[in-house]
């Protein structure tokens, strides 16, 4: 257990700093961190949007990125976008290979029912880089037993 508190009393210990290769579209906002111990770097949008209710939008953020083999960037909502406005993304987490070189783009949909406007430059998601572990599927006969066995859906409880 002394491990754990250590790693609360240091959260960042062990931690890397990785670098992410980012081009800009004319008018492009940055991913940029927010604080010092956030996970997701805020991605901004590159256009005005007006979204109706139950509307769903293709947004542009002006960025692409480079992620290093070996790594994926996760696209994720921002909380206050959706407890706020109604907005969230509808693949969420999007997820953005080593291998891609296009722009981000989000998939926004207003769950609300107000009109919803975002002016260029505001910050409509997250992208959170994480490694990535390549699996190389094994057929076998069976699986091994565990406990749960097949219960998904709410089977653990409420």
């Amino acid at each position: 257990m002394e491990a754990a508190n250590d790693l609360l009393q240091r959260p960042n210990e062990g931690s890397r700093t990785l670098e992410l290769p980012v081009t800009l579209e004319p008018g492009a906002v940055p991913p940029a961190y927010q604080t010092s111990g956030a996970a997701g770097m805020d991605l901004h949008s590159n256009e005005g949007v007006v979204l109706e209710p139950l509307q769903r939008k293709l947004v542009r953020t002006g960025v692409r990125i480079a992620v290093p083999p070996g790594f994926e960037a996760q696209v994720r909502p921002r909380s206050g976008l959706a407890l706020r406005l109604g907005l969230s993304m509808v693949n969420s987490p999007g997820t953005i290979d080593s291998d891609y070189r296009g722009e981000i783009a989000i998939i926004l949909i207003n769950l609300g029912s107000e009109v919803v406007k975002l002016e260029h430059g505001e910050r409509i998601a997250q992208l959170v880089v994480c490694p990535v572990a390549r699996a190389e599927v094994r057929i076998v006969a069976e699986l091994s037993e565990t406990d749960r066995g097949e219960g998904g859906f709410g089977s653990t409880g409420r």
